[in-house]
């Protein structure tokens, strides 16, 4: 398949397909001219692909959680120690995110609580 036709089936521009080859994340073959040649499974792995980014994972966590991806329909990823301590950074990351979040939002109510009406 080549990267005109995955775009159209993944809704992926063809400028973000090869971002994404670029990150090591999709491996197309080379044809006699040249043209990237994707295997019958990269719409799988494309959607894999921007469910992990949706999820607040980079393109490097997900490079290293690829090769532990399951291909089955719950779209899971094989535990391991890299995996599980990817996962769990990432979750620690955004929960230490809403914390903070949630402290400027009270200061907020606090300094608005202060305000005077005009």
């Amino acid at each position: 398949m080549l990267i005109g036709e995955l775009a159209r089936r993944t809704s992926v521009s063809t400028r973000l397909l090869r971002y994404y080859e670029e990150q090591g994340l999709l491996q197309p073959q080379r044809d006699s001219l040249g043209y990237r040649s994707y295997p019958a499974n990269a719409p799988e792995r494309v959607g894999r692909i921007r469910d992990m980014l949706a999820a607040g994972l980079s393109t490097e966590d997900i490079r290293s959680l690829l090769p532990c991806a399951i291909d089955h329909v719950d779209k899971g990823i094989q535990a391991c120690d890299k995996s599980v301590n990817v996962v769990e950074s990432r979750q620690s990351d955004l929960d230490n995110k809403i914390a903070a979040l949630e402290q400027q939002r009270a200061l907020l109510a606090v300094q608005r609580a202060s305000m005077r009406e005009a």
